[in-house]
């Protein structure tokens, strides 16, 4: 069951875990992946769950079982994980320097799916903020190897030129004549 927003959901900052939350009503906290020294001010105090989130979070929760095969509790996980990347998250430069350049032109746009290669690994993301020559970038991948040491867990974000996003390749259907 895909959860919907309602006036009791706001966002606030978990003290003992040093992660940013939402309440999701008296009996309910979601806790994001996202710490402290990612998050503007704002989202270190209590403050709304907007208009203008619930309709970014209702867009993902719309057109991610379109993209891609998961359970509604992953879709609604992946959901708030890029509202709280796409408002709450610090301004980032992009790194895509630990990205082989794609060899395809893309559209991109918010909640778009594509491939970065990193390390001799192909890695799923998701966009969550788009600009003109560049896109924050959630990984849906359960990790993003970036170096030897350095590795990015599912739902960490990272910006990257668009010309390192690689378009998802559909199956090939092979038809016999």
């Amino acid at each position: 069951m895909l959860l919907m927003p309602n006036k009791d959901w706001q966002w606030e900052y978990n003290e003992n875990f040093k992660q940013l939350s939402i309440s999701l009503g008296s009996e309910m906290e979601f806790l994001t992946p996202y710490k402290t020294k990612t998050l503007i001010p704002d989202a270190l105090v209590t403050s709304e769950f907007s208009v203008e989130h619930a309709k970014f979070y209702i867009h993902m929760l719309e057109s991610l079982p379109k993209l891609i095969n998961m359970s509604d509790a992953a879709i609604v996980q992946t959901a708030l994980n890029a509202t709280a990347a796409h408002f709450l998250l610090k301004p980032q430069m992009p790194k895509s320097w630990f990205f082989e350049i794609s060899q395809e032109c893309v559209y991109c746009e918010v909640g778009k799916l594509f491939n970065l290669n990193a390390n001799g690994s192909r890695v799923l993301v998701m966009v969550v903020e788009n600009s003109l020559q560049a896109a924050l970038v959630m990984v849906l991948s359960k990790e993003c190897p970036l170096t030897n040491s350095k590795t990015l867990q599912q739902f960490e974000t990272i910006k990257v030129m668009h010309n390192r996003l690689n378009p998802l390749r559909k199956a090939q259907q092979v038809v016999a004549a």
